[in-house]
């Protein structure tokens, strides 16, 4: 394993500003630590035989600015935050590359357009079974990944690399407090209340009603985001209460600023 390698590629990550990074073996796919599971065609030896270790590097969305969706806002920063997970992924793979182990980078999005999507919702590759196996993060009952410090809020993508990188190990707590917010306050009503992998995600609910938003340059929704308690960044923003999100009575000063960013910059209803 090389230990060495895989410190240079923290530091280089570092100097990317990226703040989550973990590394999975590609065999891990393969030992199906849950049921149902990514089916084979789905893995990283499918799509690159080549491929020894996976690379995963996650960017947070900022709590503030998805408080505030459907809006122009939260549209821009999640094309931002997409932008520059592609960006940095790309050099990192050239960073790897450059150290002797040929790398390939996995687009963020695997799919052309919430239309492709309608007809076969899957992407050619699951950056969230990716992060789970590098030990980023649990699923919760929302069907993201939850991290310690963003919670859900964390878009990620993917290196391939024929590097043999020293991996870390899959995350034993299960962060999920099962709070069902996120299913209560679906505006698709598109997730039940079982915990992932046995709750089904009613998948063409959920892209409709994205496509509604995606009509008014609003899109994505963000709401199973937004009100999950997870993540230490609720505390450095203070948003720790439970019925914010509900209550207009309980922070009034902040449904005032989102119906103000909501109302400007898209096609309203």
């Amino acid at each position: 394993m090389n230990g060495e390698l895989r410190e240079r590629l923290e530091a280089k990550s570092e100097q990317l500003d990226i703040p989550l990074i973990g590394i999975a073996p590609a065999e891990r796919w393969g030992e199906e630590p849950m049921h149902p599971w990514v089916p084979e065609q789905f893995r990283p030896l499918s799509i690159w035989p080549e491929v020894r270790s996976v690379v995963v590097i996650g960017l947070p969305v900022d709590l503030p600015v998805v408080e505030t969706a459907p809006s122009i806002y939260y549209h821009e920063m999640y094309k931002t935050v997409n932008a520059l997970l592609d960006q940095s992924a790309y050099r990192l793979a050239r960073f790897l590359d450059r150290s002797g182990h040929p790398s390939i980078y996995i687009p963020r999005d695997g799919y052309g357009s919430l239309t492709v999507l309608k007809k076969d919702p899957f992407a050619f590759f699951s950056h969230r079974h990716a992060a789970y196996l590098a030990g980023l993060g649990s699923f919760g009952v929302n069907n993201m990944l939850l991290t310690p410090a963003y919670g859900p809020r964390v878009r990620f993508t993917s290196i391939f690399t024929t590097a043999e990188l020293p991996a870390d190990s899959i995350m034993e707590e299960d962060l999920c407090t099962r709070c069902m917010r996120c299913s209560r306050l679906c505006p698709a009503e598109a997730l039940d209340r079982k915990g992932y992998p046995e709750g089904i995600t009613r998948k063409d609910a959920c892209i409709a009603y994205n496509e509604k938003l995606s009509g008014r340059h609003v899109s994505p929704c963000g709401w199973c985001i937004r009100v999950c308690p997870v993540g230490e960044d609720r505390e450095r923003f203070e948003r720790t209460s439970p019925q914010m999100y509900e209550r207009e009575d309980v922070r009034p000063e902040l449904h005032r600023a989102w119906k103000h960013v909501r109302s400007h910059g898209s096609e309203q209803d």
